[in-house]
């Protein structure tokens, strides 16, 4: 038990010699169970198993930046495309139309380069 031989008092305990320990209370002794369940069920965590060594760790921080970088150019590219099919079909409007002709003959010069 956790507390064998130790009085515990409400103020901080004191520990006297001779004194005869107190024993723990039923709420005490479920609380320190509950405790150490959940620092077991903690520990078994696969999060906690992922990081418990340097290799793990490097290849999950490696696959981690491979999905980011990955998914950050997908997002551009679906944006861009999103953004210049508007810019398309905003022909029939004066200044935004003339406006939106320079900017896609600008990317269609600078895709030929």
């Amino acid at each position: 038990m956790l507390t064998k031989g130790f009085k515990i008092l409400n103020g901080g305990g004191d520990m006297r010699r001779g004194s005869e320990p107190e024993r723990a209370t039923p709420d005490l002794t479920a609380e320190v169970r509950a405790l150490r369940d959940e620092v077991a069920q903690m520990n078994a965590h696969r999060f906690i198993r992922l990081h418990d060594s340097l290799w793990k760790l490097g290849l999950f921080q490696l696959y981690r930046g491979l999905a980011f970088g990955l998914g950050s150019v997908l997002g551009a590219t679906l944006l861009v495309a999103i953004v210049i099919r508007l810019l398309g079909s905003i022909d029939f409007i004066p200044v935004l139309g003339d406006w939106a002709q320079q900017i896609i003959d600008y990317l269609n010069a600078a895709a030929t380069q």
